[in-house]
C-alpha cells in the first residue's frame, strides 16, 4: 500500500501545465467524447472487461476488495452501476469445481520451457562507441522522422493562415523543432503553474531561458500546428469515417510507426516481460506497453482507441497482450507477468500455445476460474496460509498476506518451499523478524512487476504531459515521454557494460534537454538588455575645463574592504557608486 501511495503521490501534482492561453479552440477537439456511453467504455473505466469479467447483483463488492490493487499498484476498482453491469449465466454456478488443496499438498512441476530469444538480449549496438544523450534520443526521434513532422506542421501552419488565422508563421526546420523539443523537456523539469509563465520578464521569478531559445509567440505558434500526419491526407481519412476503412489512429500513425520499430531494433529484451497500462492524461486512448521486466525498457506498445484495431473478438485485455507478444520478433521461452486486468484462463493457455509462460494476479470473476468455496481461505485463515487448484497447464494459487492474494501461472507449481521474511511483535515488545512459507508464482510477481514500476515512476518526474491538448499532440508528447525514457535506459546499459559511471535520470534528462537546445547545461545565462551599466553619478558639467572636478561619490565595494576611494561612476540600476578602473574593477566585482 506504500507503494501504490507513493505513486499516487508523485503522480498527482504534475499534470499542472495548462495552455488556456492560446488553445481555446483546441482543448475542444479530442479523438472523440470523453463521456463513456457505451457498455464497454463504462467497463474499461474501471479497468474491467465486458468479455472476460462476469459479475451479477450480488459482486457490487467484489471489485473492491481484489488484493491486486494492492500489489500491482493499481486504482482501487469500483464496478459499474447495476444497469450497466454485465450479468453471467447461469451456468456460471452450475459449474462444477474441485476443492482447495492446501500448501502441505504436492504439485506437480510444469514443462521447463527452453528460452530461444531471436537475438542476444541487451542493447543491439557497439559498446565502444560513444553515445550522448541527444544520439540516443535521435534513436527513437531521428531527424527523418522529425523531418517528417516539420513538412505536416508546415502544411498545418499553412492551412490555418488560409483559413484566416492572424499569426505570423515562418516554417520550422528540424533544428529549430529539435530546440523546441528541448523547451518541452526543460519546461518538464520545472514545474510552473502556466506554460506562458516561462515568458515572464522583469519579475524576481522570471525564468530566463527559454526566451533565449524562442520567443513565446514562436513556441506558441508550433504547438498550435505540430502535426504528425499530412493534413491533406487527414481529410481523405475522415470522409471514411463510419466505414472499416477509417484509421482512427491516422494522425498519429507516421510517428507511432516510427517509434515502435525503433523500440525493437536497438535492444532486445531479457526473458521476464512485464505488461502494464500507460499514463495518460486522456480518456480518448489508453496505452499498453510490454517492457523488460530487468530494467522497464519499452520494448512494445499499443495504443486502444474506442475503435481499436484489435478484432479477434475475445476481449481487450486478451488483445492488447496478443498484439504485442510476437514471436516472429521476440523468439520463444519468454515468461509474461500480467496484473488482474490482462489474465485470463485463455490468454494464458494460448499463449502456452505459442512456448511463452505466463504469471499474473487474477479475479474471481473471470471466465473460468475456479470459485470453489470447498476448504478455501476465509478472514479466520492464519497468515501466509496457502490454497491451490491446478487445471491442466494452470495453477490457480491463493495466499494470505495482509489480503488475500489470488495468482495464477504456467511456469510455476503451487508451491515449492520457498520462504519470505515478515515481522511479528512478541508480547515482550518491539518486533523480531520471521520467516513465512510464500508461493515461488507471488514471489517472482512482485519481484518483476516493481522492477518496472520504478522506471515509470521517474518518469512522472519529468512527464512532458499538459491538460486541455489536442488528443494527437497528447500522443505526440507521450511519444517523447518513451522515447526519453528509453533513451536513458540504452545509456545505463552501455555505462554498466563499459563499467564507467552512469547518469542519474535527472542528470541524463538536464543534458538532453541542454543538447536538444544547443547550448551547454553549465552555460552562464546573460540576459538581453540588461540595465546594469555604469554611468555617471551626476550630470558632468557644461564647462569642459572643469569636468575633471566633476561629482565623486565613496565606492561601495572599496568601503566593504575598509578601502577610502572615490569613483564617478555608479549602477544605472542599483544606484551605488562603483570604481572601474584598469587596476581595480569594483564594478565587476559588485556584479559578481
Amino acid at each position: 500500500m506504500e507503494r501504490k501511495k507513493l505513486a499516487k503521490d508523485r503522480a498527482g501534482p504534475l499534470q499542472t501545465h495548462s495552455m488556456k492561453d492560446w488553445s481555446k479552440d483546441v482543448s475542444t477537439q479530442s479523438l472523440d467524447s470523453d463521456d463513456y456511453g457505451s457498455d464497454d467504455d463504462l467497463y474499461y473505466s474501471k479497468r474491467l472487461d465486458p468479455a472476460e469479467d462476469e459479475l451479477n447483483e450480488d459482486d457490487s463488492d467484489t471489485v473492491d476488495k481484489m488484493s491486486s490493487a494492492e500489489y500491482s499498484g493499481e486504482d482501487e476498482l469500483r464496478s459499474p452501476p447495476s444497469s450497466k453491469r454485465r450479468r453471467c449465466s447461469s451456468a456460471r454456478a452450475a459449474k462444477p469445481t474441485p476443492p482447495w488443496n492446501t500448501g502441505k499438498d504436492v504439485d506437480t512441476d510444469p514443462p521447463e520451457q527452453r528460452f530461444y530469444p531471436l537475438r542476444t538480449p541487451g542493447v543491439q549496438m557497439s559498446f565502444t562507441d560513444t553515445h550522448t544523450p541527444l544520439d540516443l534520443f535521435k534513436l527513437f526521434f531521428s531527424e527523418r522522422a522529425v523531418k517528417t513532422v516539420c513538412d505536416n506542421t508546415n502544411k498545418q501552419a499553412a492551412s490555418n493562415v488560409a483559413k484566416g488565422s492572424t499569426y505570423k508563421w515562418v516554417d520550422v526546420g528540424v533544428h529549430e523543432f529539435f530546440n523546441y523539443i528541448g523547451l518541452i523537456f526543460y519546461m518538464a523539469t520545472i514545474k510552473l503553474d502556466e506554460i506562458k509563465d516561462f515568458w515572464l520578464q522583469d519579475d524576481i521569478f522570471s525564468i530566463p531561458f527559454p526566451a533565449t531559445v524562442m520567443t513565446w509567440d514562436r513556441y506558441s505558434s508550433i504547438t498550435w500546428n505540430v502535426k504528425m500526419s499530412d493534413p491533406h491526407k487527414d481529410q481523405e481519412n475522415n470522409k471514411r469515417k463510419g466505414t472499416p476503412g477509417y484509421d482512427s489512429l491516422f494522425q498519429a500513425k507516421p510517428l507511432l510507426d516510427t517509434i515502435r520499430n525503433a523500440c525493437k531494433a536497438f535492444y532486445h529484451p531479457h526473458r521476464n516481460l512485464v505488461m502494464h497500462d500507460g499514463v495518460t492524461t486522456t480518456k480518448s486512448f489508453k496505452f499498453f506497453i510490454l517492457a523488460d521486466a530487468s530494467n522497464g525498457y519499452a520494448v512494445d506498445f499499443a495504443v486502444y482507441t474506442r475503435k481499436s484495431d484489435f478484432l479477434t473478438g475475445e476481449g481487450l485485455s486478451y488483445d492488447s497482450v496478443m498484439s504485442l507478444m510476437n514471436r516472429s520478433y521476440l523468439g520463444s521461452g519468454y515468461h509474461l507477468y500480467t496484473d488482474s486486468f490482462y489474465t485470463s484462463p485463455k490468454l494464458f493457455r494460448d499463449l502456452l500455445g505459442q512456448n511463452f509462460g505466463a504469471c499474473g494476479l487474477y479475479r474471481e470473476h473471470r471466465k473460468n476460474c475456479p470459485r470453489s468455496t470447498s476448504n478455501a481461505l476465509d478472514k479466520s485463515s492464519s497468515k501466509a496460509a496457502i490454497r491451490w487448484i491446478r487445471d491442466g497447464p494452470l495453477v490457480f494459487v491463493k495466499w494470505m498476506d495482509r489480503k488475500e492474494v489470488s495468482i495464477c501461472s504456467t511456469i510455476h507449481p503451487a508451491y515449492s518451499g520457498e520462504k519470505v521474511q515478515g515481522w511479528v511483535k512478541p508480547k515482550t515488545g518491539g518486533s523480531m523478524p520471521k520467516l513465512y512459507p510464500c508461493p515461488s508464482s507471488v514471489v517472482d510477481y512482485n519481484r518483476y512487476s516493481s522492477g518496472v514500476e520504478v522506471p515509470y515512476q521517474l518518469i512522472q518526474y519529468y512527464s512532458t504531459q499538459h491538460n486541455e491538448m489536442r488528443w494527437y499532440t497528447k500522443l505526440f508528447l507521450y511519444f517523447l515521454d518513451i522515447a526519453a525514457m528509453n533513451a536513458y535506459t540504452l545509456h545505463k546499459e552501455m555505462m554498466a557494460q563499459r563499467q564507467k559511471t552512469t547518469l542519474t535520470h535527472k542528470a541524463f534528462m538536464e543534458e538532453l534537454t541542454a543538447q536538444l537546445c544547443g547550448v551547454s547545461s553549465k552555460v552562464s545565462l546573460k540576459r538581453e538588455g540588461c540595465e546594469h551599466v555604469p554611468v555617471p553619478v551626476a550630470a558632468p558639467r557644461p564647462d569642459a575645463s572643469k569636468r575633471a572636478a566633476s561629482a565623486h561619490m565613496a565606492c561601495l565595494m572599496c568601503k566593504i574592504d575598509n578601502r577610502k576611494q572615490s569613483t564617478p561612476w555608479k549602477c544605472k540600476v542599483c544606484d551605488v557608486a562603483l570604481c572601474l578602473k584598469m587596476d581595480r574593477n569594483c564594478f565587476e566585482k559588485w556584479h559578481k
